[in-house]
């Protein structure tokens, strides 16, 4: 049993620094979120390839149920088969558009098996076979079924979003609202130079914005996203910091804080990023408890990491973060229930068969089959 107890908790800590790539949560595998501005291409509607096949823009604008204005952009999702792909990201008024694929292999496009997990680019099922849907937390979005007749038309048209809960934690900081003119300014170029891939330009603005606004969260938010997509991750941290400072209800800071301090191994620091996002909103941050559940985990609190290990895999409908299953098996078989772990690290082996580390995980599958194998019967 010692043996396998130490196999599994080496093996993790090089595991959940893969875990927390920002495939799983806030942006594409390795790139982060330069494309973030996606959904507001410039490609014209109607657009032609070669082949004279017409590329499908759609478009849309999002609205608050209680005719709050947008401060910052919110995500459109895309479901298929139950995995969430990033389509998407509003501008400041609500408005957004994506290229959804040539008309022409959307109208031939015939039932194929379900998109593959998030991050890993699989595109085997039509891309009218899906939902859309507004994320943006503490509300929720009517869901808007992508069928062939958007082929014709592809207005969406508006998707409002009611609210759901009365939480403390914000999505958009209210210190945006507060920012002088010259700053909105700033921050809204900021917005485009990012939006077209120009992260020097996207730096530059989002600077001067808290440079003439100290207090501007959501800017201090988009540099230290600049800062991690470079991979200057302690420049990130500084930001993230700071954007907390200015308002420590706004969620995000926190959110991206944990990640990076479970990229360093800092368990502490994932415990103290997790408890406070989950204190503004235990609804919907379903990463929070896996992340909880991971510095629990790492420090030896058992009980406490297989609560928030079963939270996250509840909470995880859309599926944003597949390796929850496989955290709850390791915790189980750490306790010693393998007949309760096995199952549940096969299925994230059965859903995810391309990870990185999947050879380590059918090592330690193996262990526990084996260590559950010489278990005694319970008399």
């Amino acid at each position: 049993m010692r043996t396998l107890a130490i196999r599994l908790a080496a093996g993790l800590a090089a595991l959940f620094v893969i875990a927390g790539a920002r495939a799983q949560f806030g942006g594409p595998a390795g790139g982060g979120l330069s494309g973030r501005n996606s959904g507001n291409g410039n490609a014209p509607l109607g657009s032609t390839s070669p082949i004279g096949q017409r590329d499908l823009l759609l478009t849309g604008k999002v609205v608050l149920s209680d005719g709050a204005s947008l401060q910052e952009p919110a995500k459109i999702e895309r479901f298929c088969s139950g995995a969430s792909r990033l389509a998407a990201y509003t501008d400041l008024k609500g408005r957004f558009n994506f290229n959804l694929g040539r008309s022409q292999e959307l109208a031939d496009a015939s039932d194929n098996s379900g998109f593959g997990s998030p991050g890993r680019g699989a595109r085997n099922r039509p891309a009218l076979d899906c939902e859309l849907r507004v994320s943006l937390p503490g509300f929720r979005s009517e869901t808007i079924p992508l069928t062939d007749r958007y082929i014709d038309n592809p207005d969406l048209g508006t998707i409002i979003l009611q609210r759901i809960a009365a939480v403390d934690g914000l999505t958009v900081s209210a210190t945006s609202a507060l920012a002088p003119k010259d700053a909105k300014k700033a921050y809204e170029k900021g917005m485009e130079a990012e939006g077209k891939k120009n992260a020097a330009e996207a730096q530059k603005d989002f600077s001067k914005a808290v440079e003439l606004y100290p207090r501007y969260a959501a800017a201090w938010l988009e540099l230290g996203r600049l800062n991690e997509d470079s991979n200057q991750f302690d420049a990130a941290r500084k930001s993230y910091e700071q954007a907390v400072a200015a308002d420590a209800k706004y969620i995000p800071p926190h959110e991206r804080l944990a990640w990076i301090a479970l990229r360093d191994q800092k368990w502490q620091d994932i415990l103290d990023q997790s408890d406070a996002i989950l204190r503004l909103d235990p609804i919907d941050y379903p990463d929070a408890y896996y992340l909880n559940g991971v510095g629990n985990y790492q420090l030896g609190k058992l009980d406490a990491a297989e609560k928030n290990a079963r939270e996250a895999v509840d909470r995880d409908i859309a599926h944003k973060t597949p390796r929850a299953p496989y955290l709850l098996g390791i915790i189980l078989a750490q306790k010693g229930d393998y007949a309760a772990a096995i199952p549940l690290i096969r299925g994230f082996l059965e859903q995810n068969a391309n990870v990185p580390d999947a050879a380590n995980i059918r090592e330690q599958l193996a262990s526990m089959e084996k260590a559950a194998g010489q278990q005694k019967p319970q008399q």
